[in-house]
C-alpha cells in the first residue's frame, strides 16, 4: 500500500544485460594486447593457459560433483573462468584475429544462454514474491474492513445505549411519571438500567 516508488536509470538496468559481452570482451581484449606483447606462438605461454584452464575446469568439476560444499554458483564461476582463460590463450597464442574473433562470438553466445536461464529464474522468483505479497495484503485489507465494520457498529451500539439511557432518564425525570402506573396497565417492564 504505502511502498515507495522506485525508479531505476536506465544504465542500472541495462548493466546485466551488458555483463556477458563486457566479460568476453574484456577476455578478448587482454589477450590481443598479451598477443601484441610477445605471447603469439609462444609455446610456453600456451602452456600456462592451458594448465591454468585446465585446473579451473577441474575445479568446477569438483564443485559440481559436490565437492566442496557442492554449490552451483561456484561450480558455474570455476566453469566460466576455465572458459575466459582458453578465449585468452587462443586470442594470445593466434596469430590473425578471425579464429580469435569467432571464440569470441562463441563464448559471448555461451555466456548469455547461461544468464538467460539465471535472469528468467530470477524473473520467476520476483513474480512469485508479487504474487505472495499482493495475495497477503488482499488477506490483510480483507480482515482490516472487517474489523472496521466491527469497530464502527459497536460504536454504534455504545452510541444508542447511551441515547436510550439519557431517553429513559429524562422520562423519569418528567413530573408525574410512574413507572408502576406503566407495569398495571400491561405494558411490558421496562429493562434495568445497568443492562
Amino acid at each position: 500500500m504505502n511502498e515507495p516508488l522506485v525508479q531505476h536509470h536506465w544504465v542500472a538496468l541495462a548493466a546485466p544485460k551488458a555483463a556477458p559481452a563486457v566479460a568476453t570482451s574484456t577476455v578478448l581484449i587482454l589477450g590481443r594486447i598479451w598477443n601484441a606483447n610477445g605471447a603469439e606462438h609462444s609455446v610456453g605461454n600456451a602452456a600456462l593457459m592451458v594448465v591454468l584452464a585446465a585446473g579451473a575446469a577441474t575445479a568446477g568439476a569438483f564443485a559440481a560433483a559436490g565437492r566442496g560444499g557442492g554449490d552451483g554458483v561456484l561450480a558455474a564461476t570455476a566453469f566460466a573462468t576455465s572458459g575466459g582463460l582458453a578465449l585468452a590463450g587462443v586470442a594470445g597464442y593466434a596469430d590473425g584475429l578471425p579464429l580469435p574473433l569467432l571464440l569470441w562470438v562463441l563464448a559471448t553466445a555461451v555466456a548469455y544462454g547461461i544468464a538467460a536461464r539465471y535472469w528468467r529464474t530470477d524473473r520467476r522468483d520476483t513474480v512469485a514474491y508479487e504474487r505472495q505479497t499482493t495475495v497477503r495484503r488482499e488477506d490483510h485489507a480483507h480482515i482490516e474492513r472487517v474489523e472496521m465494520l466491527r469497530s464502527r457498529t459497536q460504536i454504534e451500539v455504545a452510541r444508542e445505549s447511551v441515547a436510550y439511557a439519557a431517553a429513559l432518564t429524562a422520562r423519569a425525570a418528567l413530573p408525574g411519571f410512574d413507572p408502576q402506573a406503566l407495569t398495571r396497565a400491561g405494558l411490558p417492564e421496562l429493562p434495568a438500567a445497568d443492562q
